[in-house]
């Protein structure tokens, strides 16, 4: 499966928040979406969702516009984990992963034995088995992004798109989470996320895309977008570059 977005652009205020954006996701990548806060990373993942009204562009899935899917079938394509982790309404953790089901029932029925199954592979993705009997309301900022995780994984969708998947995440759940979406992309998954760890970036995923201004200013490997030159100029600091078993690493260092 193949989802492609061309020039896109969306405004709001009087002022440009994409200008002529292009982005491309298919099935086995794992693609991180980067660039300095205020470059309008969210606002391109809402568009190529079709949650964000855009004044221009195109964004196909399989040569169909995203736009004449039902919503139902759209979320059966697309897994989405939102920036926004607010859960308004009193549920277990149990109920909020099994709404990741929700987009393959069938009117009024409930869950059936393949979305207990999906439940459970999510659950045991992201070490959550002990989260789903409590309130999410109760849990730290840490649990409930890992519950909200597991729904997005629940859905088993051919494509994922995550907006910052560890925020507020301890350093050995930060890890669990790229593993998990790498191991994803590896299974066949595309797999898109924002990430401001550009060392993660660098060390777990296989394409970047750096967006300054509302702009793509750069696309390939991570190596190579994530240059120092790319680090001055777009982000003001320099990096720390090395390699550790094999695998390159980048510390954002100092500022220029």
């Amino acid at each position: 499966m193949k989802l492609d977005a061309a020039a896109i652009t969306v405004g709001a205020g009087g002022r440009l928040i994409l200008d002529q954006a292009d982005l491309s996701l298919s099935s086995g990548e794992f693609v991180g979406l980067v660039g300095p806060n205020g470059a309008g990373k969210s606002t391109l993942l809402r568009a190529l969702l079709g949650l964000t009204a855009r004044s221009a562009g195109a964004v196909m899935l399989d040569g169909q516009d995203i736009e004449a899917l039902p919503a139902r079938e759209r979320a059966r394509r697309i897994a989405f984990l939102p920036q926004d982790r607010r859960v308004e309404w009193r549920l277990s953790g149990y109920d909020v992963v099994m709404l990741g089901r929700y987009p393959h029932r069938k009117g009024l029925s409930g869950p059936t034995a393949d979305d207990r199954e999906a439940l459970a592979r999510a659950l045991a993705a992201v070490e959550g088995e002990d989260l789903i009997r409590r309130p999410v309301s109760v849990l730290s900022g840490g649990e409930l992004t890992r519950i909200l995780l597991a729904r997005a994984l629940a859905v088993e969708a051919p494509l994922l798109i995550a907006d910052e998947p560890i925020a507020a995440l301890d350093p050995y759940h930060q890890l669990q989470v790229m593993e998990i979406l790498r191991a994803r992309a590896r299974s066949g998954v595309g797999v898109l996320a924002v990430i401001h760890d550009l060392s993660l970036a660098m060390r777990f995923m296989d394409r970047l895309v750096l967006m300054q201004s509302g702009r793509v200013i750069a696309s390939g490997a991570p190596r190579d977008v994530l240059s120092a030159d790319q680090l001055a100029r777009v982000y003001g600091v320099r990096g720390l570059e090395g390699v550790h078993e094999g695998v390159p690493f980048l510390l954002p260092w100092s500022r220029v």
